[in-house]
């Protein structure tokens, strides 16, 4: 259920235990925020799509920029969420790199618009917003970069600027896609952009310790005939 349908359920000033109702809020300025931006919305808005007078709103929240950096934050630790699940729902590496490009490519689309607020907001010039944003892309980024320096022989810092080059790749892609309403199904956008940063990593040799580097198992390398496994 969404801000808009509990406030017309509920009648205005309906009393709310105080975590139901932040969230009630939260939601409705989530709505307001994507639809028109950090600095159009304002707080009156935000108190009418939710139903609620402006003095139950600052009881909650003390100012617009608050409630805007408490919906960053929860849409932040989304995205590393996804992230996280997506590395760990397998050992499969070509799998790994899909399911990151397919959370992204989820995270994108989403029908709450709430990636605007971390990818295209309007108050990046905001040190407390900048910081959010780039803790949380760093943040997805480390969690990459540790899968590609177990697997390969590159050191912590090469391997942190390929992962950031992969999540770079997921969202750029993922907001492009979107953006220009493509004919592309979403599963089908995710195998093209896996594909192509899988044909990238897989050049990287696997670690020397790794069995199955030993055994001639599915290495993120190309074959030395030059031929390429898929």
């Amino acid at each position: 259920m969404t801000a808009i349908q509990e406030a017309q359920e509920r009648p205005r000033g309906a009393r709310l235990p105080r975590s139901a109702r932040r969230e009630q809020l939260l939601g409705a300025a989530q709505e307001v925020f994507v639809a028109q931006g950090y600095h159009a919305a304002a707080m009156d808005d935000i108190a009418d799509r939710a139903g609620v007078s402006k003095p139950v709103l600052y009881q909650h929240f003390p100012g617009k920029l608050e409630l805007y950096l408490a919906l960053l934050d929860k849409h932040c630790e989304a995205l590393v969420d996804a992230t996280r699940n997506a590395l760990s729902a397998t050992t499969d590496n070509k799998m790994r790199v899909a399911a990151t490009m397919e959370a992204y490519f989820n995270y994108v689309s989403s029908e709450s618009g709430a990636f605007r607020l971390v990818f295209e907001s309007d108050l990046t010039n905001e040190p407390a917003v900048r910081e959010r944003v780039e803790r949380a892309s760093d943040a997805s980024a480390t969690l990459v970069s540790k899968v590609i320096a177990e697997d390969t022989d590159l050191p912590e810092h090469e391997s942190k600027l390929l992962a950031a080059g992969v999540c770079g790749l997921a969202q750029i892609t993922a907001r492009y896609w979107l953006s220009q309403g493509l004919e592309i199904p979403r599963d089908e956008a995710v195998r093209l952009v896996a594909s192509l940063a899988w044909r990238g990593l897989k050049g990287f040799p696997m670690h020397p310790t790794d069995p199955a580097a030993d055994q001639g198992g599915e290495q993120v390398a190309d074959h030395s005939d030059g031929s390429s496994a898929e």
